[in-house]
């Protein structure tokens, strides 16, 4: 199933929150939504899961409008909020009951969801819990449990590993990757960046409502080393019926040309040369020297070919004290991609 987020705009009086941002991604697929507190991350994921109206634009769902045809799309879509509400006169497996039963799961078929995803998010021991005596880790459980209880194609969570210990990050990011390998588009924002670079294949930065860059890691990482960003999907059109039941083939994504980060210590006030004979070649994209005494170069291409490169500095006898080969995490890419503005 392909998720298209299409010119979005949500204007609250005279502030943007949303300006005109489009992205899409698939099922299978793990995509981070990054961004500066304010930047409308939380406003996107409400009208990407129906609970919000834009001003303009829309989100389909396998050509699907979400502002035309909700109810479909509520049957598709799992929405996990940044918290739990917390009643203090409901147990849990009420509480995943009446959702089940929102849904229109009945009988036989409402008691194997129930047991189904409670054995899934491991609360088998908290079924008769209130919910209000619940930590925070327990209550990110119970929601995430919520979200599947329909067995959605596609799910969208704000902020699911806000305030969780270690283990508990751990455990949900070990039951994203299985609902990943199970087929399921899984859209979250975060500001934890190294537990996102662990689990995404892409990723979508916004800043002060506006799309700031979109695509997979490579892709990102491309664009931050001044290579060509990748040519964007096909654009869906909406489709005439609410029909979401169907698959549809997903076309191969397009990966821009990766960019490798090395880095060469020089003895003191020998770096210039080094970042010379790099510039030389076809495949460094860009040099930079440090403290006179270190070189950081982008040179496109694999390892066998970052490795012929970094040769040539060493075939003209020029001094390198270490080489090493750096991979820019998530983290660095938003720093680079980012300004730190706010509406």
């Amino acid at each position: 199933m392909k998720t298209e987020v299409r010119n979005l705009s949500r204007v609250f009086g005279k502030t943007v929150a949303v300006n005109d941002i489009s992205f899409s991604f698939e099922d299978g697929n793990i995509f981070g939504f990054i961004g500066p507190n304010g930047a409308g991350k939380t406003t996107t994921i409400r009208i990407m899961a129906t609970l919000d109206l834009a001003t303009s634009g829309d989100v389909f769902y396998d050509g699907v409008s979400a502002t035309l045809y909700p109810e479909a799309v509520r049957r598709v879509v799992g929405y996990m909020p940044d918290s739990l509400p917390g009643y203090k006169d409901i147990q849990v497996w009420e509480y995943l009951d009446f959702f089940a039963r929102s849904f229109g799961l009945k009988g036989a078929e409402r008691t194997r969801a129930l047991n189904d995803i409670v054995e899934f998010t491991n609360l088998g021991e908290l079924r008769n819990k209130f919910l209000f005596a619940l930590s925070k880790g327990m209550k990110q459980r119970v929601s995430l449990a919520r979200a599947l209880i329909h067995n959605p194609k596609v799910l969208i969570m704000d902020e699911p590993a806000a305030g969780l210990d270690p283990r508990a990050r751990h455990e949900l990011r070990t039951l994203l990757k299985i609902l990943a390998e199970q087929k399921k588009a899984i859209f979250l924002s975060s500001h934890i960046l190294s537990e996102l670079q662990d689990i995404c294949d892409g990723a979508v930065i916004i800043e002060q409502g506006k799309l700031l860059s979109a695509g997979t890691l490579n892709e990102l990482l491309a664009q931050v080393n001044g290579g060509a960003p990748a040519a964007p999907a096909a654009q869906a059109q909406p489709g005439e019926s609410a029909d979401l039941s169907g698959e549809t083939a997903a076309p191969a994504p397009q990966v821009a040309p990766k960019g490798v980060s090395v880095s060469l210590k020089t003895p003191r006030g020998e770096a210039e040369p080094v970042r010379l004979k790099l510039l030389e070649h076809p495949l460094t994209r860009s040099v930079d020297v440090f403290d006179d005494d270190e070189v950081h170069a982008i040179i496109e291409g694999n390892d066998a070919e970052v490795s012929r490169v970094v040769g040539t500095v060493f075939a003209a006898g020029l001094t390198v004290l270490s080489f090493n080969r750096n991979q820019m995490g998530l983290e660095e890419l938003f720093m680079k991609i980012t300004q730190g503005k706010v509406q």
